[in-house]
């Protein structure tokens, strides 16, 4: 008895569900090879190696210190506000797609409100250290907008604990433990501190990698 058309397409679709399958754990094992370095351009989510929440902020303002966007850490993995885009320095762009070489300076800008990680001599609302807010309209800022990126390798790599310095008051993104009560109730502290410890170590959670370019892989 000869198979009907419906057997025929189950076959079919069974022998290309299989292909699918092989061909995208391949891309997937290729696509963690290529990527294996956080590229300029690329967004990502920054997640505390100490508390293990995420670096996020949002349109709400302190109430103290410089008033100005406020800047916490979230444990939520979901969260769309904790999205950074990395950025040359001010005044420099970084080539996109080009690892983020260890030393250089970057900045960090909020993908949705356009403003860059920022830090100066105010002090945080709950422990008292370094504020670190968001700064400046549609990314344009200043010098306390620039982070140096410390870490131990020649070039940011994604599975790598990293701290960002900032630059002109040479201390390091951290948080500090403490939590707020309203209006954001339930999100962590972030601060700058000058002394090391695994509150100020950080690595790349969820993103999207920028492609490196053609001339680094043939380096």
């Amino acid at each position: 008895m000869a198979p009907s058309l419906t057997d025929i397409l189950r076959s079919v679709l069974t022998v290309f569900c299989l292909f699918s399958t092989e061909n995208s754990r391949s891309w997937t094992e290729a696509a963690q090879m290529e990527y294996e370095y956080v590229t300029c351009g690329s967004i990502v989510k920054l997640i505390n190696q100490k508390y293990g929440a995420r670096l996020h902020s949002h349109d709400i303002h302190y109430g103290s210190g410089s008033g100005q966007q406020s800047v916490t850490a979230v444990d939520s993995t979901t969260d769309q506000n904790s999205y950074w885009q990395i950025k040359g320095k001010l005044d420099k762009n970084c080539v996109r797609g080009e690892p983020v070489k260890c030393g250089s300076t970057i900045r960090l800008q909020h993908i949705a409100t356009k403003r860059n990680l920022h830090s100066h001599h105010f002090q945080s609302p709950l422990s008292s250290n370094q504020e670190v807010s968001c700064f400046g309209e549609n990314g344009n800022g200043d010098e306390g907008d620039n982070w140096a990126v410390v870490c131990s390798t020649s070039s940011w790599k994604r599975n790598e604990l990293v701290r960002f310095k900032h630059v002109a008051t040479e201390i390091y993104l951290s948080m500090s433990g403490q939590v707020y009560g309203r209006p954001i109730h339930g999100q962590k502290e972030i601060c700058a501190l000058s002394s090391l410890s695994n509150a100020n170590q950080w690595k790349v959670g969820e993103g999207i990698f920028v492609k490196p370019s053609e001339s680094f892989r043939a380096s």
